[in-house]
């Protein structure tokens, strides 16, 4: 088992490596087609077809510990063709980290080892499975260990060919070319079938490999079955001083079982009783092989360290006088200076409105935790859950909030890989004026409400901001944190505390009749209308959600209580799935609570802000017309 040099993870091992990586090939097909046709689901076709290619990877390219998945200084892995996932669970089985049995469990429902890979198991960073998002969270990765981390370790991330049509792909190798992101290596399983049929450019590796030497990737042609081949450009990718490596591997679907290798009809489909004649064929393969004692190669060194979450908070209290006219996406941009100082793994990354959500701010002062992502929200969604996978580092997106809808698929999936991202969205409602309905974010609220397990914060001042992002890096998971564009009054102090799911009561008195619900600029708005009619001689109540999930539902109904039943809501927002109808979600159990809910129900257009406010009916003339409405002889008015 030796080589010319005597080191079996050389370029041009010996024939002995080979065999050896050819009979752990032919194991991870005949695992795929076992575990498969146990669940009669499945994608054994497609795990065959990257079968040889995952042999090469896992024990003899890539450096790791197989039985500590999870150890910082291993090289990392990503499956983006996640419908491949049996081939991935049964190289963990070659491994020794997963029992041979537990693959009959394959998508059972009490069993981890489901359809496509999440990290509920340990060897699993980011859940794949939605196509096309799996190079850009390996870009994250790999810029967080080359520029942040300053590590040797490479992440590799294998995909498929008809992944390769998704334009988020695209906008994953400009942003890695462009940071020359030398210490990541993808490989495209081009097997030339898709689902329903022939991929757009099948077996044409002349035009896969002028698309991506022209987005500045050294590339490799390979034939992907021939495992010497395989072995030896997987060698010279890992020497690649200035550029990211694509290796494209021609191969074919169903490789290795005889009737169904490189045949349509058979995307997705469990072997059935095809299964026994081909394992058995498969199994004939490996006669008269040595047995199998080829291990991977450890990381040469220690480099880094686990990172264990600990507490994170801001230098300074926020510093501002009541009544200061301060937008919340400036104060944005304060708070991040403040937490990066404390806390040097909090990065920020943005899509080139830096200057317009103040992220900036924080390039100003830690130039080396800032990335642009520049106009690729889709990118800089997977790029930010990469640098957030085991806790490295806790990464702050922020961009105008209505261009998170270009990422949603991304941010959904981002729940799924139980990702550590905090959102801020600026520009937000028709209060952002001239910039008119594109740049108008009115949906955002009810995208990350239906987010699973994602905090959603709404500050209304300066002070709330920043406490809201001091929170957000302490919580485990996903946050989206909306911001505005107006200059609106400092309402809190600096050494007011601020907690998860409490509501803030701004104005109160014994004699309220109205609660009145807002947040952001219709916060103001409410307090302008309990000004007015005080004048008038009627008290309303005021209330700063502050998060709107999770809700405080024990605020909303005490207070409810407290003014006679009768609640108003109002937001600049659509009145779907905003902060009305998360109100109306804890309201609707109480018959006796009567709710009004103001919202921008019109497709807005340009204007200046207090204009479209009041054309919108979310201002203080239509909060006062709400509360003096229908409810007029029951508070005293005519």
């Amino acid at each position: 088992m030796s080589s010319p040099t005597g080191n079996i993870y050389d370029r041009d091992p010996s024939e002995d490596v080979i065999q050896q990586l050819k009979s752990i090939a032919t194991k991870l097909r005949m695992d795929s087609i076992k575990c498969t046709n146990a669940a009669k689901s499945g994608h054994p076709t497609s795990c065959a077809s990257c079968a040889d290619i995952l042999a090469v990877l896992f024990w003899h390219t890539m450096k790791h510990n197989p039985e500590d998945p999870r150890n910082p200084n291993n090289d990392r892995f990503i499956l983006s063709k996640g419908h491949a996932a049996p081939i991935l669970y049964s190289v963990q089985v070659e491994l020794g980290h997963v029992k041979e049995e537990e693959l009959e469990n394959l998508r059972k429902i009490d069993s981890d080892l489901e359809g496509h890979p999440t990290p509920r198991l340990d060897f699993v960073d980011v859940a794949t499975g939605s196509l096309g998002q799996g190079l850009s969270c390996a870009a994250g990765m790999a810029y967080g260990a080359k520029y942040i981390d300053k590590a040797s370790l490479r992440v590799f991330c294998v995909m498929g060919d008809g992944e390769s049509a998704e334009g988020s792909v695209w906008e994953a190798m400009h942003f890695a070319s462009h940071y020359k992101l030398n210490n990541l290596i993808a490989c495209i399983d081009v097997n030339r079938l898709g689902q329903s049929e022939p991929t757009s450019i099948g077996h044409d590796m002349d035009t896969y490999k002028r698309r991506c030497e022209a987005f500045g990737w050294k590339t490799f042609v390979v034939d992907g079955h021939d495992v010497r081949s395989l072995v030896q450009v997987f060698f010279d990718a890992r020497q690649s001083e200035d550029k990211p490596v694509m290796i494209l591997a021609k191969t074919f679907k169903g490789k290795g079982l005889p009737g169904i290798e490189n045949e349509l009809e058979w995307h997705g489909k469990a072997l059935g009783d095809k299964a026994d004649k081909i394992l058995q064929a498969l199994n004939e393969t490996t006669k008269g092989a040595k047995p199998v004692t080829l291990v991977p190669e450890r990381p040469a060194k220690a480099e880094l360290e686990v990172i264990t979450p600990t507490k994170v908070a801001l230098s300074d209290k926020p510093e501002y006088e009541i009544g200061k006219l301060m937008a919340t996406r400036q104060a944005y941009g304060t708070a991040l200076v403040k937490l990066a100082t404390v806390y040097p793994r909090i990065i920020a990354l943005d899509c080139d409105v830096k200057n317009s959500t103040f992220s900036e701010n924080l390039k100003k002062v830690y130039p080396q935790r800032f990335i642009e992502c520049f106009i690729a929200e889709q990118n800089a969604v997977g790029v930010a859950i990469g640098l957030g996978t085991r806790h490295r580092f806790i990464p702050f997106l922020s961009t105008f909030a209505a261009f998170f809808s270009r990422g949603y698929d991304q941010i959904r999936m981002g729940a799924i890989s139980q990702a550590n991202v905090k959102f801020v969205g600026s520009h937000v409602g028709v209060s952002i004026g001239e910039d008119g309905p594109s740049q108008m974010a009115l949906e955002d609220i009810a995208m990350f409400r239906a987010i699973p397990n994602c905090t959603v914060f709404y500050p209304s001042d300066a002070v709330s901001t920043e406490r809201a992002c001091e929170l957000a890096a302490n919580v485990e998971g996903m946050c989206f944190i909306r911001t505005g564009r107006p200059a609106n009054p400092v309402i809190y102090k600096g050494d007011e505390t601020f907690e998860v799911g409490k509501a803030k009561v701004i104005r109160q008195s014994e004699t309220d009749v109205v609660t009145v619900i807002g947040g952001g600029v219709t916060l103001h708005e409410a307090i302008k209308a309990a000004e007015q009619l005080a004048g008038k001689g009627v008290n309303i109540r005021v209330v700063d959600l502050f998060t709107i999930k999770p809700l405080d539902a024990d605020t909303i109904v005490k207070h409810a209580k407290m003014t006679k039943g009768r609640v108003v809501t109002v937001e600049d927002h659509y009145p779907e799935g905003g902060l009305g109808d998360a109100v109306a979600s804890v309201l609707a159990q109480y018959p006796d609570i009567v709710m009004k809910k103001l919202a921008v129900k019109q497709l807005p257009r340009s204007g200046p802000p207090q204009a479209l406010v009041d054309m919108y009916e979310i201002g203080a003339k239509s909060i006062v017309a709400a509360v003096e409405g229908d409810w007029a002889n029951t508070i005293g008015q005519k």
